[in-house]
């Protein structure tokens, strides 16, 4: 019988723990807005790309 016991790991339902961002798969910072489901620094990366533009 070993001592270590035995967890199996459950994907979390709830909170910012659930949220991944699609790119770099980080928890932090997640844009949820349109759907992205983006870190915010892969957002500014990619900003172009997916059409929005930065007005000074």
């Amino acid at each position: 019988m070993s001592t270590k016991k035995e967890r199996t790991r459950q994907r979390k339902k709830m909170g910012k723990g659930s949220r991944i961002c699609v790119r770099c798969g980080t928890h932090q910072a997640i844009i949820r807005s349109y759907g992205l489901y983006m870190c915010r620094r892969c957002f500014r990366e990619k900003a172009e790309n997916l059409g929005f533009r930065k007005y000074n």
